[in-house]
């Protein structure tokens, strides 16, 4: 197993994202590579005394932007949307945020 920091790079703190944590329902950026098992056992890992129902990713390509005549992209984006079980305990990161 790959070790879970790799696999979770940091949580998204958006309003969406505010919206699910009374439902139990977190967001995270994850690795490109990552799939939905490795992100279910990382977050395990990680957060203590969590069970993990449902994993859903989103991966999103970068925007094109320019300045002047030379153009790029930003960088790729892949997004865990994780809900956790209903006897599962809530995420301590996330508490009194919400």
């Amino acid at each position: 197993m790959k070790n879970p920091h790799d696999v979770i790079l940091r949580p998204v703190l958006t309003e969406k994202g505010y919206d699910g944590i009374e439902e139990k329902r977190y967001v995270f950026e994850v690795a490109i590579s990552a799939n939905k098992t490795e992100i279910k056992q990382a977050l395990e890992s990680v957060f203590e005394g969590i069970k993990v129902e449902k994993v859903n990713t989103v991966r999103t390509l970068g925007k094109m932007k320019r300045q002047g005549r030379t153009q790029g992209r930003t960088p790729e984006v892949k997004k865990a949307y994780v809900k956790l079980a209903e006897d599962s305990k809530p995420i301590a990161f996330f508490e009194g945020m919400a």
